[in-house]
């Protein structure tokens, strides 16, 4: 029952209490009322606290990061129809300034590429000031919070926003279990006959799960206790992404008991 939302609540008093599950507002708002008089395991609504505002800033810095990318796809793709031969490399926005300014268009629907292109190189280098920004407004709110998830080997500033607040109030998580569960890091049992084959959870929250996995790739990739924890899977005959799952479970339960720490401080 603890997992019941007030929404489920709701619908079960109104086919109990008249024998349809239609919907008015009336109905609603009394069905609402009576569920969440009744049922002793409807979590208090909290008002939104630290926690929300650095979900608003860690989403917003993904919303950016991805923009750049897109501006960067296109500034490519203008600049390879201007330039004779196109261009080889990944191009920044300084480098393509440098070779806009060697293009003299010869035609209408040159001048008309490299004016896009142009104002691409604008977008791109306000987008990073928007990003660099973000990212500084975001170190300044994670210590403000006083949080010890970034005592996490990778967890940096980003990822502990990303982690705090789309958790939000841990203590509603009973259970590290509870809450591999909510963030996708509790694996699916795929076994068949005597094999044992756990699969990947593609439910869960998606934006915790990356942070998670962010922090996965960051231990193996340097030399800690996570990358030490990840090879012995990999001895164990675990393969590559089974012993990368294993160790995303182990950094949820270190974050379940960060955040449990914190609450209690």
């Amino acid at each position: 029952m603890w997992w019941v939302s007030l929404a489920t609540l709701a619908a079960r008093v109104r086919l109990l209490g008249s024998g349809r599950g239609s919907r008015s507002d009336p109905n609603d708002a009394l069905s609402t009322a009576i569920a969440a008089l009744r049922d002793p395991h409807l979590r208090t609504v909290l008002v939104e606290d630290h926690a929300m505002v650095l979900r608003l800033l860690a989403d917003r810095h993904q919303d950016l990061t991805s923009l750049p990318t897109q501006a960067v796809c296109r500034l490519h793709a203008l600049i390879a129809a201007l330039a004779p031969g196109g261009v080889q490399q990944r191009i920044s926005a300084g480098s393509a300034a440098c070779r806009l300014r060697a293009i003299h268009p010869d035609s209408a629907v040159e001048a008309a590429r490299k004016q896009m292109a142009l104002e691409l190189v604008a977008d791109i280098r306000r987008l990073d000031r928007n990003i660099a920004e973000v990212k500084k407004r975001t170190t300044t709110a994670v210590a403000a919070s006083g949080t010890t998830v970034t005592d996490i080997y990778g967890v940096g500033p980003i990822v502990a926003a990303l982690l705090i607040g789309h958790t939000g109030d841990i203590t509603r998580f009973p259970t590290n279990g509870h809450y591999a569960s909510y963030n996708g890091t509790a694996p699916i049992e795929a076994s068949s006959g005597k094999v044992v084959r756990h699969r990947l959870n593609q439910r869960g929250n998606r934006q915790l799960n990356h942070a998670l996995h962010m922090t996965a790739v960051t231990q193996i990739s340097r030399d800690n206790p996570g990358r030490t924890y990840y090879l012995g899977k990999i001895e164990e005959g675990k393969s590559t992404k089974e012993a990368r799952r294993a160790l995303r479970r182990k950094i949820s339960d270190a974050v379940f008991r960060q955040l449990r720490d914190d609450a209690r401080t």
